[in-house]
């Protein structure tokens, strides 16, 4: 039997056909991603009753509900009253500067001005001159800042004591002094937990391991209260500087970690390769392995950032006005006394730490896929 006679070979290519509609456009996204098996189609039902039950409410509280304007506590009365914006909105300059005097408001102002364009030109990947951006945030903006902030007589700054700054500008001080001096000091003892020099090592172990040994309250404790009591006599160091010490090492010990867990993850081939160029051990740290390392470990920085931005709230056991005691101590004013205070002004807390938080994250996203590029197939 002639099977070629029975034979069909085609001569033309056949037609391409679409893709089926359950794969495509919005069906196939809820398919893929909502509704793939059973499990997920349980887990989607589950979440979007929750969603249902959590966010109206929200909704129907924060904006409409909310009473936006209004000058005492009368404005925010009633059994249908959502957030009490008016009384956000009549606090917010004590939020944001505690008892930092009215007339010299406008110094904060400026620092806020300097440090939001320090941070911009720092971050921005295409901004000229990006190390110009580092010198200035890293070595002007704190000078600059700290005589804005306390003032300098020389210059028709009165002195503002630490005692009377608060809220947002608390805040902001004491995350902005942790992050600077955290990621440089951990660093350093990155590296000395790994130096072949004996004391070093030991040194830097022994801070590393003691420090994060003992909570965060304890060190604002010790450098609060414990602290003075081992000063000469006649000597003191203001309370915030003392927190912003403390807040700064026992951010490094974290940092260090870190950066260990950084330098461990890279091959062996890397500082081989760094020695055999004839590096020197300094400049096979700078220009070949910190580099690499750091990148490793971004979400690892950011993540100790953001936990230490947050931190920075326990500084009020130790009598400092952040932004979470500011709210408190407005509660107590019997001229916005009414069931939703509480609530508005934590929400306004909450939004702003948010904010920052969301921030960082999204931003260190951003920078690690950038930085990462070239190990993407």
């Amino acid at each position: 039997m002639d099977r070629s006679r029975y034979a069909y070979v085609r001569t033309e290519p056949a037609q391409t056909l679409p893709p089926p509609p359950s794969s495509t456009g919005v069906i196939g996204w809820l398919h893929r991603n909502l509704f793939g098996s059973w499990l997920d189609t349980v887990l989607t039902l589950v979440a979007l009753y929750i969603i249902w039950l959590v966010v109206p409410p929200i909704v129907n509280f924060a904006f409409v509900d909310a009473v936006w304007t209004g000058t005492n506590r009368e404005a925010c009365l009633g059994p249908e009253v959502g957030a009490c914006w008016a009384f956000v909105k009549a606090r917010l300059g004590y939020f944001i500067y505690g008892l930092y005097p009215v007339e010299e408001r406008w110094r904060p102002d400026l620092v806020f001005l300097l440090g939001a364009i320090g941070i911009a030109w720092l971050l921005w990947q295409n901004a000229p001159k990006r190390a110009w951006g580092a010198a200035f945030f890293f070595l002007i903006y704190p000078v600059v800042a700290y005589f804005l902030l306390t003032g300098l007589p020389a210059l028709g700054l009165p002195v503002v004591e630490t005692s009377r700054w608060g809220g947002i500008l608390v805040t902001l001080v004491c995350s902005v002094v942790g992050i600077v001096f955290s990621l440089p000091l951990g660093i350093v003892l990155a590296l000395g937990r790994r130096s072949r020099m004996p004391v070093a090592r030991l040194v830097s172990i022994t801070f590393i391991e003691f420090v994060r040994g003992v909570p965060l309250i304890t060190v604002l404790f010790m450098a609060s209260v414990m602290l003075p009591l081992f000063m000469p006599g006649g000597v003191t160091i203001d309370k915030l500087l003392r927190a912003l010490i403390g807040i700064a090492l026992f951010a490094s010990a974290y940092m260090a970690e870190v950066v260990r867990g950084g330098l461990q993850a890279l091959p062996k081939g890397q500082y081989e390769a760094a020695q055999a160029l004839g590096l020197s051990y300094w400049k096979m740290m700078v220009f070949v392995i910190l580099p690499q390392a750091l990148t490793i470990v971004i979400p690892g920085i950011v993540n100790t950032f953001i936990g230490l931005f947050k931190d920075t709230t326990l500084v009020f056991i130790v009598g400092i006005f952040d932004l979470l005691k500011t709210i408190d101590a407005s509660l107590t004013d019997p001229a916005w006394a009414t069931p939703v205070t509480r609530y508005s002004g934590y929400a306004f807390a909450a939004v702003f730490y948010f904010v920052f938080c969301f921030g960082m994250s999204r931003y260190s996203i951003y920078m690690e896929k950038r930085l990462s590029a070239g190990r993407r197939r």
